[in-house]
Formats: C-alpha cells, structure tokens, sequence
C-alpha cells in the first residue's frame, strides 16, 4: 500500500498510471490490471460528487484492498459538495483525490464539469483548495491542455497556476485539446492532434510538482520517452484493449525486477474474484468482460477470446469457464518470452 502522507512532487521514481475510463475501470478491471503490475497506479471510473454524497457509497466508492495504489476521480463544480464528497471517500482509503477537468462528454458538460471546467481555473482552483482543506491524501488534477478556440499556451497555464497556488499536488495532462462544439468525444480522440510538447514546457515551468501525460501512449516504450520530459506518463485504452502491456510495468517503469507474472496464479485470482462477486448476487461476465485483451498475439488468444465472450453469458456460468479460457494459451511460451 503506498504511504498516503508522501506527496508527488517529492516522489522518488516515475509514475506510470491506467486512466479513469467511464465503464471501464470498474473495481473487476482495477483487480484484474493489480494482478499484472505492482506498482502502476490504478484510478477509479469518474464519480460524480454529488453521487458520492446521496448514493450507494460502498457500490460508488468500495474497493477491492488489493488494489492499492489507487485513486478516486471525482467530478463536480461545487467546491462544498467536492469536499463533502472527499469527506465520505476518506473513510474508504485512496490513495489519491483527482479532480476531473478533462473530460469531453456531453453527459459530463450537462452536470458543469469536465473539460468546460478549462475555462473556468478560478472556480477550479476553489474546488482543488476545498479538496485539499478536508483530504489527507494527494489532490491532484486531469485537465486538457485547452478547450475549442482556447490558446493552450495560457489555457493551460492559467490552469496550472491556479490549482498549483491552492495546493494541488500534481497535474496529469491530457495533451490534446478537447473540442465540446462540434465534434462527438469519439472524434476528438483524434482530432485535434497531440501535442505532447505543450506538456512538456509545462513541466518546464514547474520543476518542482509532479507533471504527468496522457493521451495516445500506446505502450510502455513510448512511456519511456515521455518519462525523460515529465514526471508520470497515463495509459488509456491501450491497457484496456492490451491489458498484457502491464504484466512489464514493474521491470520497465519502475525498476521493480521481482520476476514475471505469474499467470496461473493470475488465472487462479481472478477465478476466486469472481467467486466472490457471484456469491454477492453478480454475474461472471461483469469480471470477465474486462479480460478479453489479454494475451494479443499468443498462441490460443483468439479461442480464450471466443470462450470468455461466449460462455461467461450463459445462466449459472462460473469461475471455471475463466479456467478454462487460460487453458487454451500457450502460457509456457509467453512465460518464456518474458
């Protein structure tokens, strides 16, 4: 577990973390993605603040303990409702508070977060210095370097200035602006295009927080790069889709050599988490809809591929069909690649 009191900006090695992805980085995901990587910090799917404080908390807000070092995104534009719902996810343990500022979807824009919040770093910086009045751990922010018609150069410096000036301990940057008027979330993951070195001047300009990137990374070799420019590098759907690039997060990033992953033993987890989640009324698929990126380009993906899609569907389907879906790889060879 990470020691909660130590701030970023005095962080020893370079961070590498999976983005918060809205109905992807559930609590099956965060357990999944900590049986192959040790060290990589996990964060939640966007809780909204106000679901946080009228909602199921132990649903919204409850973690698997073997998930740590993991972090709670929260959204919202209240500064009191943010630090009410800090408050609640205290008692759940994070290792991290994180500000959403990044993200484009309309549902996000409708409730006054998100990215819109780009043009707005004085009410930002009041939910960040709420935030960090009531939070023992990190408060940190994920923004875009600028919105629509926005000039990154001072969007995101006005940004930056704001939230540092009221304690925040890091910034992951999204290098990419987002476009709210006129392109669908789909299309502006692509357009417009990175730019990574915007970033990177940021980081220029504050030697000492911690800077992280985001946007496009699509594995651990171009982590690598970024990390000679910036403090932490943000992985989105690439480890989702390739979940198998974090089985080399520990040795690559973080210098963490204790051996390969050990992937009957991952097989073995995941099948007792699921145990777990069906005993409490859940279904397999809610668990094993996350592994199907597993093992791309190893012998017998495609067939363990076809039984996780097929099998975890069917009325009463169990833990074993997850065992029998690993029996298909050639683990010894990809053990043996490693």
């Amino acid at each position: 577990m990470t020691d909660s009191s130590t701030k970023y900006a005095v962080s020893p090695l370079p961070r590498l973390s999976v983005a918060p992805m809205m109905d992807w980085t559930d609590r099956h995901c965060r357990f999944l993605h900590r049986q192959l990587t040790r060290n990589t910090l996990l964060y939640t799917e966007m809780v909204v603040a106000d679901a946080a404080i009228h909602g199921d908390r132990a649903r919204l807000l409850g973690f698997n303990a073997s998930e740590h070092p993991v972090a709670l995104q929260l959204g919202g534009s209240d500064p009191d409702k943010l630090a009410e719902a800090v408050r609640i996810a205290s008692d759940f343990g994070y290792d991290e508070i994180n500000l959403n500022v990044g993200c484009p979807s309309d549902r996000v824009q409708s409730g006054t977060f998100g990215a819109c919040l780009m043009r707005e770093p004085d009410l930002v910086a009041r939910c960040i210095g709420a935030m960090k009045a009531v939070s023992d751990v990190p408060v940190t922010v994920k923004c875009r370097i600028g919105v629509d018609e926005q000039d990154p150069e001072i969007a995101l410096s006005d940004l930056a200035r704001a939230v540092i000036e009221e304690g925040a301990d890091a910034l992951w940057v999204h290098a990419r602006k987002a476009w709210l008027e006129g392109l669908s979330p789909k299309e502006n993951r692509d357009i417009p295009p990175l730019d990574y070195d915007r970033v990177y001047r940021l980081r220029q300009d504050y030697p000492n927080i911690f800077i992280g990137i985001n946007g496009g990374v699509p594995d651990l070799n171009q982590a690598l790069h970024h990390l000679n420019h910036v403090d932490g590098v943000m992985i989105g759907r690439a480890a989702y889709h390739n979940a198998q690039i974090l089985a080399d997060a520990d040795r690559l990033i973080f210098a963490d050599d204790r051996g390969p992953v050990d992937w009957d033993a991952v097989c073995s987890a995941m099948m007792a988490h699921a145990e777990t989640h069906i005993a409490t009324g859940g279904r397999l698929n809610h668990v094993t809809r996350h592994m199907v990126g597993l093992f791309q380009g190893v012998r017998g993906a495609r067939r363990f591929r076809q039984i996780l899609s097929t099998e975890s569907t069917r009325p009463g389907a169990g833990p074993e069909v997850i065992a029998q879906a690993f029996a298909e790889v050639d683990l010894a060879g990809l053990t043996a690649a490693a």
